[in-house]
């Protein structure tokens, strides 16, 4: 058995308020640690993250600096191990370099690639004791980019949910902040050509991350003439937010970028079947639902969804969304689909456990050559 620390600390930005996938993995995996007998700790560092001031990345070096244990003793001696939220670690490389040559490298928990800074992203991986991805699409990404080594994947876990009840006439959801990325306005021109048939929706998600366009949503919204039929929900927690699951028959996640869409298991937990964009991470989380080899019938397992390709165009969208609202048969299989997907998807258990695994090993060594 690999040695593990006795604590762990996970510094993470203090700027992204809303209900994104990497707070919920961090605040799970944490969770998942303290279960598993480690003392684990969330440390919000305040900056205008990924990329802070000046005064951000000193602060930040501060606090790496704090508490944090050398590998050899760390890791042998159950001492504290430092992992940072990518984030913030790929804009502040300086301060894990110091950090390095102080023997103190921490871990980088990688959500996402840092497109718009490589020379930053480059630096941090380089520093650090290693990198812990959070999709095997993220970690394929940066050893394409930058050559880094001592990659690891620690795929989301996922709290298993009551089987979806669903609606009459089907209820569609994305769960997802309104930002440009996720493409709440693709979605609504998909539904907006799907006016002819019955059906109701609901965005799910903050309308704060990007009140810019929150406010473009809710202006297509008002023109398309959907307001009877498409809820603008919110931010929703708890059982507001498990009561909306209850009513879906199906799920959207249609990011233009991806790292892995939490949504998308989420959904699958519940027995809802989802529809993802191609060439992003949500294809993995999709598949990780999937049922693979054949059927007794012969035919081969379906897709607990779809995979549509899409560009600026809803149509593709819209087409795949018809042929679903009017085949109750592609409905049922879907269905049953991501009943059984559901059984296969790991729990935060299981993330926690790989992630000791991984910082438990052996000394660790600097990400690139």
């Amino acid at each position: 058995m690999q040695p593990r620390p006795a604590a762990v600390r996970l510094l993470v930005p203090g700027n992204i308020l809303h209900n994104s996938g990497g707070n919920v993995y961090n605040a799970s995996l944490v969770r998942g640690l303290a279960q598993l007998g480690v003392s684990a700790t969330v440390e919000r560092v305040d900056g205008n993250w990924p990329v802070g001031s000046s005064e951000d990345r000193r602060r930040f070096a501060r606090l790496l600096g704090e508490g944090s244990a050398a590998p050899d003793e760390g890791q042998a001696a159950g001492g504290t191990v430092t992992i940072v939220d990518g984030l913030i670690a790929s804009g502040a490389p300086e301060a894990l370099e110091a950090a390095a040559a102080a023997g103190q490298p921490p871990w980088i928990l990688l959500h996402m690639v840092l497109l718009d800074h490589p020379q930053l992203e480059i630096r941090a991986l380089s520093a650090a004791a290693g990198v812990i991805c959070t999709s095997g699409s993220v970690a394929a990404e940066i050893t394409r980019r930058h050559g880094t080594r001592n990659v690891h994947v620690a795929l989301p876990g996922t709290d298993m949910g009551e089987p979806a009840e669903g609606s009459d006439p089907p209820h569609l959801v994305s769960i997802a902040a309104l930002l440009p990325n996720k493409d709440q306005l693709i979605v609504l021109g998909a539904l907006s050509l799907l006016q002819d048939l019955q059906w109701t929706a609901a965005l799910v998600g903050s309308d704060e991350a990007d009140p810019g366009y929150a406010r473009d949503v809710r202006a297509a919204l008002q023109e398309s003439g959907l307001e009877a039929r498409v809820r603008l929900a919110g931010e929703l927690k708890g059982q507001e937010l498990e009561n909306e699951w209850h009513a879906a028959d199906l799920s959207l996640l249609v990011s233009k970028v991806e790292a892995f869409g939490m949504a998308v298991t989420e959904s699958l937990a519940r027995g809802v079947p989802v529809v993802v964009r191609a060439g992003t991470g949500a294809v993995e989380a999709l598949n990780l639902g999937a049922q693979h080899g054949t059927t007794p019938e012969g035919d081969e397992s379906p897709l607990p969804g779809a995979v549509v390709v899409l560009d600026s165009d809803p149509a593709p969208l819209a087409e795949a969304l018809r042929s679903w609202l009017t085949s109750p048969e592609r409905q049922a299989a879907w269905r049953r689909a991501a009943l059984a997907g559901r059984e296969q998807l790991p729990g935060w258990d299981a993330t926690a456990r790989c992630v000791l695994d991984v910082i438990g090993a052996a000394t660790p060594q600097a990400g690139h050559s």
